[in-house]
C-alpha cells in the first residue's frame, strides 16, 4: 500500500515578517501511523526539496513523543529533505493521499492547479483523501466531475474560527478554513477547541486541528482496509 504525503512550500506568514510552514506534529503522527502499519510513504510539495518547518511546531509546548522520534529518524529526516516536486507525481502510483496542515497550505497548496487536480482525480477515481487542521483548505477549489464543490453536502472539520482567534492569526490568514468550508456549502460540524475530531464523509477525511492528526491518519488507514 502507498500513501502520498503532500506537504506545502510556503514559508511567510502574509506580511507579518514571520515564518509559516507545515506543522511538525500533523507530519510525524501520520507519517508513523502508516510506516508503523506496513504502508509505504512518499513526501511532496509543490517546490519539492525541503518544505519549510513552521518555527511554532518546534517549540517545546508542540512536541510529543512522535515529533522526537522523527526528528531522531535519519530515513525520515532525508525523506522530509528530499520531497518530490508536486508536478511530477502521479496519483496513480498511489492509494490515497494525506495533506498534512500548518498555515502553508492556505496560501500554495489551496490555490495550486496541481493540487487541485491530484485531488480532483483522486476521488475520481476512487481514491480517499484525507487533510487536517488547516490542510483542509486545500480543497478550497476543488470540484467533484459535475463542476460542484467537492465539499457540498459533505461532513467535514478544519481548524475552527476560535482556534484561529486563540493563536492570533484571524486577520493575518488569506481565509478562515471554517468559514471557507461552509462556504463552499460543507456540513460542517467540530468538538471543543483543540479536542480531537474527525469527519469522515466517502472518500474524503478531515480532522480539526493538531490533535487530531493521528486520529486522521487512522481513519484514513481505515478506510483503505476496509476497501
Amino acid at each position: 500500500m502507498k500513501i502520498l504525503l503532500v506537504l506545502t512550500s510556503h514559508d511567510k506568514l502574509g506580511n507579518t515578517g514571520k515564518k509559516t510552514g507545515f506543522w511538525l506534529e500533523e507530519l510525524a503522527a501520520p507519517y508513523y501511523t502508516f510506516i508503523d502499519a506496513g504502508v509505504e510513504v512518499t513526501l511532496a510539495s509543490p517546490q519539492g526539496g525541503q518544505p519549510p518547518l513552521d518555527p511554532k511546531s518546534n517549540l517545546a509546548d508542540a512536541q510529543t513523543e512522535t515529533t522526537h522520534r522523527f526528528e531522531a529518524d535519519p530515513v525520515a529526516m532525508q525523506a522530509l529533505a528530499q520531497t518530490h516536486k508536486l508536478s511530477e507525481i502521479s496519483i496513480a502510483d498511489y492509494d490515497a493521499v494525506f495533506y498534512p496542515g500548518g498555515h502553508g497550505p492556505l496560501w500554495d497548496l489551496a490555490e495550486d492547479p496541481i493540487s487541485i487536480a491530484l485531488i480532483e482525480q483522486a476521488i475520481e477515481s476512487g481514491k480517499s483523501v484525507a487533510t487536517v487542521c488547516h490542510a483542509p483548505g486545500v480543497l478550497r477549489h476543488v470540484k467533484t466531475s459535475d463542476g460542484k464543490p467537492l465539499v457540498s453536502g459533505k461532513s467535514v472539520t478544519g481548524f475552527t474560527n476560535t482556534e484561529e482567534e486563540a493563536v492570533g492569526l484571524t486577520e493575518v490568514v488569506p481565509f478562515l478554513v471554517e468559514d471557507m468550508l461552509k462556504e463552499k456549502g460543507g456540513h460542517y460540524s467540530k468538538a471543543g477547541d483543540w479536542q480531537v475530531y474527525v469527519q469522515v464523509d466517502g472518500l474524503l477525511i478531515t480532522g480539526q486541528n493538531p490533535a487530531s492528526s493521528a486520529a486522521t491518519a487512522s481513519a484514513l488507514l481505515e478506510l483503505l482496509n476496509k476497501e
